[in-house]
Order: structure tokens, then C-alpha cells, then sequence
């Protein structure tokens, strides 16, 4: 897995970590090149231990409500399925779980995760509106100003429309989503196969109280005023001011 360089996206993370007054809101989106190389390959070889590439390996459902399952959608209960039967290869589920090592390297190792921690999303307008009401509630009105930006965004770099989109449920205990005044989160992976492509989207929001997130603030301001310095430095290089006689 490769990160790829986006700059939309890193503006739009910039705009993403904001303090609300009770909270801290945390987000980022990122682009991955599914092709694998050197130590990736290594490890896909190790996850095939447990399990050939091709097998299938049953999800959660999608927590974000409490619709069906995508496989499930327009079946009858005739048909026998339950909320379980929607299933992934292993081979996308490697690139679900490398996807989130690449992200939060080397704070989190979530070589761990299981198959029925992730759940494959109904729809993407299912996903747009879980987004959209989470963010605004967090963020107020500056979001809708920001919103169709950063779908806009997401929909050039990874052609939605030809997405599947899976989620990553944790059970809290070893990943950032379960630390002390985390108060919610959602990690969204829009993986467009053919491209072979995942762009990730995982946003938490966290207590004030707890002091963490204060540092991820501190830190995307100090990357502002690195870059306003560097432009003024810039431009006194080429323009210099005029001595005083």
C-alpha cells in the first residue's frame, strides 16, 4: 500500500481538525494505491496462512443504521440469509487492515483485526448522510460549505459510483477509537477495484477534557505559520525592502 499524494485532500484534513468548544473533531483523507511491493508482499504472504485470498470471510452488519446489508437488499426473509451473509474476500480484507496500519503508523498495529470488525456499507448515499449529519452536529453551519467540496474531492480521486465501501467497527480495546473521551468515530474505506485504489476517511471526535487531540490542533498550526514564514521569507528574497536613507 502506497499513500498517494492528494493536495485537496490535505486541505481538506486541515479543515477537518477543528476544536468545537467541548470537543475535538479529527479527521483526515487519504488515497492508497492498492498495488503491493516489498514488505507488502511479504505480509499478504503471511495473512494467506490463515486463509487462501479467495475465500470468503463473513461481516457485521453496518452499524451506521439498521438497514440490510448490501448482498441483502431486495431479498425476503424467505430467502433464507441472515445479516451475516455479507462477506468479502480475504484479499480485500488484507487491504482493508493494511489501509488502516499505513494510516496510523507507528502509533497502532491493526495486523489483529478480524473480519467482523469491518461491515460493508448499503449504499453511498447511506454513507454520505451518516457523514454529513455527524460532521454537521460536530461542526455547525461552516459545514455545508465544506461538505459538497470535500464529496467532490473524494468522487475525482476514486470514482465513487464504482466504489464498494466498508467500514471498520473496532471493539475499542487497542486502536485509537477506544482511547480515554473519545466520544464517536467512523472510518469509511471507498475501495474502487478496478482503479485499485481505497481512499480512506476516518474522522473521531474527542473531549476536551481529556487533552488529547490538542496536539493534532497545535500541530496543523504550526504547519500554517511554517508555510506563512516560508512565503514572507519568499518574498523578501526576491522583493527586498528598500534601505532607509
Amino acid at each position: 500500500m502506497k499513500l498517494l499524494e492528494n493536495s485537496r485532500f490535505e486541505a481538506l484534513s486541515s479543515q477537518l481538525c477543528v476544536e468545537t468548544g467541548d470537543s475535538n473533531i479529527l479527521g483526515r483523507i487519504e488515497s492508497y494505491s492498492c498495488k503491493m511491493a516489498g514488505d507488502d508482499k511479504h505480509m499478504f504472504k503471511q495473512f494467506c496462512l490463515e486463509g487462501e485470498p479467495h475465500v470468503l470471510e463473513a461481516l457485521s452488519p453496518p452499524q451506521s443504521s439498521s438497514a440490510p446489508s448490501p448482498n441483502l437488499l431486495g431479498k425476503s426473509s424467505e430467502d433464507g440469509e441472515n445479516p451475516l451473509s455479507d462477506k468479502c474476500c480475504r484479499k480485500t480484507l488484507f487491504y482493508l487492515i493494511t489501509t488502516l496500519n499505513e494510516s496510523f503508523r507507528p502509533d497502532y498495529d491493526f495486523s489483529a483485526a478480524r473480519a467482523h470488525e469491518f461491515s460493508r456499507e448499503p449504499s453511498l448515499n447511506w454513507v454520505v448522510n451518516t457523514v454529513n449529519s455527524s460532521l454537521f452536529s460536530a461542526v455547525g453551519e461552516e459545514f455545508n460549505s465544506l461538505g459538497p467540496e470535500l464529496w467532490n474531492a473524494i468522487d475525482q480521486e476514486i470514482s465513487l459510483q464504482g466504489c464498494d465501501i466498508y467500514s471498520y467497527n473496532p471493539d475499542l480495546d487497542s486502536d485509537p477509537f477506544g482511547e480515554e473521551g473519545s466520544l464517536w468515530s467512523f472510518n469509511y474505506f471507498f475501495y474502487n477495484k478496478k482503479l485499485k485504489r481505497i481512499v480512506f476517511f476516518t474522522c473521531r471526535s474527542v473531549s476536551v477534557l481529556s487533552g488529547y487531540g490538542r496536539c493534532c490542533l497545535d500541530n496543523e498550526l504550526d504547519m500554517e505559520l511554517d508555510d506563512e514564514e516560508e512565503m514572507d521569507n519568499f518574498t523578501e528574497d526576491r522583493f527586498p525592502r528598500a534601505l532607509c536613507v
